[in-house]
């Protein structure tokens, strides 16, 4: 089809649609699937892989250098998530499997795991219910380079890659100190982290591989040896942290981790609704978002006041509203917005929308019209601030410029005697336009669960430089805690 004479339109419920279900992420996990496992009957393939009931869910490796609090971090990733935990040590205690006992005989004869081994037990472990249905949390493997590529050769990649850092100096003295509950495998430190009960206190044991300074140097230099490898393996989704600080604060690092989200390659169109109090600045951000970004800067009002002046049929119908200085009704602002939402310009390159919806049920008929916003920002401005800005605003009846007694006062008497307040900022007008505002703001933000919340109370671009940085990046995943 020649698109410069006559468009592809594509209907914009289609990209919302897709978006919301991630039909892209959906097509991009299958063809990976298909190319690293190579069935033999790949649409077999696809169809079980289709009925699984969940595919997002963790899969996690937490690393580091002895003594970083790896294993600690990782049991309480566990307990957050609800995941399958997953070590070296629960793979060869398992008492069933052929594979542990023969890793054990390996143990016996003081002689090394193959790495085909280590693969084939992880492997076996990962298929089991657990894992599939809550994802699996692996502390600590792999730790060679080679280890690391026969995992990816079988299909086994970790989403997060978390190692946690800290100087050998700290890592040796946090060793000679550690101990360890051999009943529920819970670490413990002689000095910063004792445990509260004398009965957890009595059963202590020092840790297998020993906490001797010697010892614990051996290790740290054979994990410095090996941990540019398994950096250069895992980049995709490498993430290193801060150990030298309160555990409280590395597992909130580490969860902040998880919670994020990687830039998605399927294309994305912007869909922006800012709402707020009047005087909040919404104009100007929009005009800032939309100038940058190239999308479409739309005002509900200033549609209002364009169907009206067109005459259109839309417009004869609000006329009367608009006279009468009433709201227009729902479903004929619905109609507005539905028609300028799905030109082509808006299809293609996006909106940010102002003005519009102000209640909750204006929110719900957006969205089922299908024009559902991707990115909802809240624009919070205390009172005082508000009545600041627009009560000692003014406006130069011949040049149209706008003067504010504070910030940007006329620059003439004569400019100054000329200039009057536009009608809309009288106090007490403004005082009903926000108690309207505050009115259906919290059940708007209960509607939008995940819209951002931010202080508009300074400079226009410092704010502009928050909604931006919301915009450019992904949203944070909601980690559920599965039943």
């Amino acid at each position: 089809m020649d698109q410069t004479k006559k468009p592809l339109r594509i209907p914009p419920q289609f990209g919302t649609y897709a978006e919301k279900h991630g039909l892209f992420e959906l097509y991009k996990r299958l063809l990976e699937g298909v190319i690293i496992a190579k069935p033999q009957d790949p649409l077999e393939f696809l169809l079980e892989e289709l009925k699984k009931e969940n595919n997002d869910v963790p899969a996690i490796i937490i690393h580091g250098p002895p003594a970083s609090g790896k294993t600690t971090i990782a049991r309480m990733v566990c307990a957050k998530l609800r995941s399958a935990y997953i070590s070296q040590d629960t793979l060869l205690a398992d008492d069933v499997s052929s594979l542990a006992a023969r890793a054990k005989e390996h143990l016996k004869n003081n002689e090394v795991i193959p790495t085909s081994l280590w693969v084939e037990l992880l492997s076996t472990r990962l298929k089991l219910f657990d894992c599939i249905r809550k994802g699996w949390v692996l502390d600590g493997f792999p730790q060679t380079r080679e280890q690391a590529l026969a995992l990816q050769e079988v299909g086994i990649g970790p989403k997060h890659f978390v190692v946690l850092e800290a100087p050998d100096t700290v890592l040796i003295e946090r060793q000679m100190g550690k101990r360890v509950d051999p009943e529920t495998g819970d670490v413990y430190h002689t000095t910063f982290d004792y445990p509260a009960g004398s009965e957890i206190e009595r059963r202590l044991i020092e840790p297998a591989e020993g906490c001797g300074e010697e010892a614990t140097v051996t290790r740290l230099v054979v994990y410095h040896r090996h941990a540019h490898g398994l950096q250069s393996c895992n980049n995709k989704g490498y993430k290193a942290i801060n150990a030298d600080q309160p555990k409280a604060d590395v597992f909130s690092q580490v969860m902040t981790n998880l919670s994020s989200q990687k830039r998605s390659l399927a294309p994305h169109t912007p869909r922006i609704v800012l709402l707020g109090p009047t005087g909040s600045g919404k104009s100007v951000q929009a005009a800032l978002v939309a100038s940058k970004y190239n999308i479409v800067n739309v005002s509900s009002g200033q549609l209002v006041s364009e169907a009206i002046t067109n005459e259109s049929k839309i417009g004869e119908a609000i006329k009367p509203y608009v006279d009468r200085n009433m709201l227009v009704p729902d479903n004929l602002m619905i109609k507005i917005l539905d028609e300028r939402l799905a030109q082509l310009d808006c299809v293609t390159r996006g909106w940010v929308l102002r003005g519009f919806p102000r209640t909750r049920e204006q929110a719900e008929n957006l969205s089922k019209i299908g024009h559902e916003p991707n990115r909802v920002f809240f624009l919070d401005v205390p009172n005082d601030s508000v009545y600041e800005r627009l009560t000692l605003r003014s406006l130069d009846v011949v040049t149209g410029d706008q003067y504010h007694a504070l910030y940007n006062p006329p620059r003439t008497n004569r400019i100054k005697d000329r200039s009057v307040q536009h009608p809309k900022d009288a106090e007490e007008i403004v005082r009903n336009r926000l108690s309207q505002y505050y009115a259906y703001a919290e059940e708007i933000a209960d509607f939008y669960e995940d819209a951002h919340h931010i202080n508009a109370d300074q400079d226009p671009h410092t704010v502009f430089e928050c909604v931006e940085s919301m915009l450019v990046n992904p949203l944070p995943k909601r980690l559920v805690q599965q039943e």
